[in-house]
């Protein structure tokens, strides 16, 4: 026969039907149970008064906090905010104490507090870690030595339409290759844009983009498939440092001449719209003279890149020395008669790995290193977070090429704006 369970809820109630049949004397039901006649006199009062619900445990809680906020500040917090929508708690408390010194106003936590309990604040959104791109940013010495590419930010025409303008230029040059409102932000829209600049002008030896989507993600080294589809055609996917726009100053200088130009204010129309932004590239590119350029055009200092876009994208090759692997759907390989997951962005696509150490392997795609397998735990690690028996930590600060004639001095990662 099993056991029989009871919660305390249940004890309670039938201690109350007992004293209420009274077949037994009250104290003799009370150290049947266990309990103290006040206990027993308490459970009883509150049956009687409430029913069953009333048994149930109570909050121990006090029903007013001694150094509570009073309601009169209260409400002159949620008045001042209601003046200032955009102002934060720091502001508030500030502005609030010049008008009225002589008031103890509350901390600047608690001013928080009253604001998210009123539904004045929205929690930030947690943005997700991205791994960084290994080496330093590349020089943009030459003519499509580095491209930049970014979002510049949507915004919406006057019939309501939303765009997503996707901007492309070349570092060297300031010269806008691509400004298209494409009609999604997934990689596909994407791709599509950079194919018909890479028909059009050739190919750079790097792509440098913020971490954002479709240019990286959460995956091992933050490849995704754009990124992925880059190291293929032999371009080195390169990302700046997360809330460090002035990695790529030049571009983000370009986006403002951009908005002012044409999104100040939106055309009527999304097709108004590109034709827009058709009349702000060739401007820019060809008649706008630029400060960084000695009063110069983009035009004068560009030319299109010697390497082609390839009418087939081969699949990545490995020197002998490399163990190769083949990465399965799923996103593992096999190794020592163990899956170890690697990533589903590199699925069906084979990697390298290089012996570091005893049970210590470097992963390659391509020419792009990925991260780090230890036998030991059979799991694949981010290039930063080598495994623990590594004894020192490979210097990251070169960085292989993709094009042996492009230099490979090491480059800061803070570039000025014009």
């Amino acid at each position: 026969m099993s056991w029989k369970e009871t919660c305390a809820m249940e004890q309670r109630l039938t201690f109350v039907k007992a004293v209420q049949e009274g077949e037994e004397f009250f104290a003799e039901l009370c150290r049947e149970y266990g309990i103290s006649r006040k206990t027993g006199y308490k459970w009883r009062k509150r049956y009687e008064s409430g029913g069953v619900t009333s048994l149930a445990d109570q909050s121990r809680a006090p029903h007013q906090q001694a150094r509570a906020t009073s309601q009169q500040l209260t409400q002159a917090i949620l008045g001042a905010r209601s003046d200032h929508h955009r102002w934060g708690p720091g502001k508030l408390r500030a502005w609030l104490q010049r008008r009225q010194p002589d008031q103890a106003w509350p901390a600047i936590s608690t001013f928080g507090e009253i604001l998210k309990r009123a539904g004045l604040t929205a929690p930030r959104p947690k943005r997700l870690w991205v791994a960084p791109t290994p080496g330093t940013l590349q020089p943009a010495d030459a003519a499509n030595a580095v491209w930049c590419a970014d979002f510049k930010g949507y915004f919406h025409c006057q019939d309501g339409s939303r765009c997503d303008p996707l901007t492309v230029t070349d570092a060297y040059s300031r010269y806008l290759l691509r400004c298209q409102a494409v009609d999604g932000l997934d990689e596909k829209y994407a791709r599509a844009l950079f194919v018909a600049a890479f028909r059009e002008y050739g190919m750079p030896h790097t792509i440098r983009t913020d971490n954002g989507s479709p240019f990286a993600s959460v995956a091992l080294a933050g490849l995704s498939a754009l990124s992925v589809w880059w190291i293929k055609l032999g371009i080195w996917p390169e990302r700046i440092d997360p809330g460090k726009p002035q990695q790529n100053g030049r571009h983000e200088r370009m986006h403002r001449t951009l908005r002012e130009s044409t999104a100040n204010p939106a055309s009527k129309t999304l097709r108004r719209q590109q034709q827009s932004f058709d009349h702000f590239r060739q401007q820019y590119n060809h008649e706008r003279p630029h400060a960084a350029l000695e009063m110069k055009t983009p035009a004068e200092f560009y030319q299109p890149s010697c390497r082609s876009y390839p009418n087939r994208v081969s699949a990545p090759e490995y020197k002998p020395s490399l163990i190769v692997r083949r990465v399965g759907e799923c996103g593992r390989i096999f190794w020592n008669g163990e899956r170890i997951f690697i990533t589903k962005t590199l699925g069906h696509e084979p990697i390298g790995l290089e012996p570091v150490a005893d049970g210590i392997w470097k992963l390659w795609f391509a020419n792009y290193p990925i991260g780090w397998i230890d036998e030991r735990s059979m799991q694949a690690t981010d290039l930063d977070n080598p495994p623990k028996t590594l004894k020192q930590k490979p210097s990251q600060k070169e960085k292989p090429n993709p094009d042996p004639a492009q230099p490979s001095t090491p480059a800061t990662r803070n570039e000025k704006t014009d």
